[in-house]
């Protein structure tokens, strides 16, 4: 086992499983597809909530200009490359060595300039990593500690951050919406993807944040609409939501 698995909420299962795939993540018809699907929506989700939040222009080209990011869980950089393109300052750390290669050599074709690190936020935390926004996206369901890694994660943002969590909710729906329908019918995702008692419901997870000193902001449901094959936000949060939180300790940004 190598130091980027061995922390304690790092499952080696999950790790191998994506591993096993990760040159398939920029194949926008591959394995990955309803994650580029879905990207729209969390962009726009993110981009909102923190040009809203710090007082940027949401119309300028870099609002993000100046503001310290980290992807946890980056997979192939889905997120880190729009994020670096708005203009932060990004760090994508994943635990799995075939995932941050793939990441890195497609940020050096787009000429973006990302920090990414096979590592944990165990690990990363442990260094003093300190950020204005932290993504958790899709990554929550699955770690071996969801309590435990919620506090590491959330003792990494800095005063008036942002985290923004993104995960699936364990209701009957989301079993057979999320698996029986998205892995086994559709075939959206490879089968044994997600485990259905991995998931994650709203209130576990906004009590494990307000432990860690968070305060959730807002949340929101997204669902998929088959009429236009995109993905929406809306009121539903049984089956996928995403909500942010942020650091009590609000401070005045120029």
């Amino acid at each position: 086992m190598t130091p980027a698995t061995s922390s304690a909420s790092i499952d080696p299962t999950e790790v191998e499983k994506f591993s096993a795939i990760a040159a398939e993540w920029w194949n926008p018809k591959g394995k990955f597809a309803v994650l580029h699907k879905f990207n729209p929506v969390r962009l726009a989700y993110i981009r909102d909530h923190v040009t809203a939040h710090f007082a940027r222009d949401p119309h300028q080209r870099r609002p993000f200009e100046g503001l310290q990011l980290l992807d946890i869980g980056c997979g192939g950089g889905l997120l880190c490359e729009p994020m670096a393109r708005l203009g932060a300052t990004v760090t994508g750390i994943d635990p799995s060595d075939k995932n941050i290669k793939t990441a890195s050599v497609h940020a050096q074709e787009q000429g973006l300039d990302i920090g990414y690190r096979s590592t944990t936020a165990e690990q990363l935390a442990a260094d003093g990593g300190v950020f204005d926004i932290i993504l958790n996206m899709e990554v929550i369901e699955h770690v071996a500690d969801p309590a435990t890694f919620s506090a590491t994660c959330s003792s990494m943002l800095k005063p008036g951050g942002l985290m923004f969590v993104a995960t699936l909710n364990r209701t009957l729906k989301s079993f057979g919406l999320a698996i029986i329908g998205a892995e086994y019918v559709l075939g959206w995702l490879p089968r044994g993807t997600h485990q259905w008692e991995k998931f994650v419901t709203p209130e576990e997870l906004t009590s494990w944040l307000e432990k860690a000193g968070l305060k959730v902001a807002d949340r929101t449901g997204v669902a998929y609409n088959p009429l236009n094959d995109t993905w929406r936000r809306v009121n539903d949060t049984d089956v996928n939501y995403i909500l942010v939180a942020e650091h009590h300790q609000r401070i005045a940004f120029s």
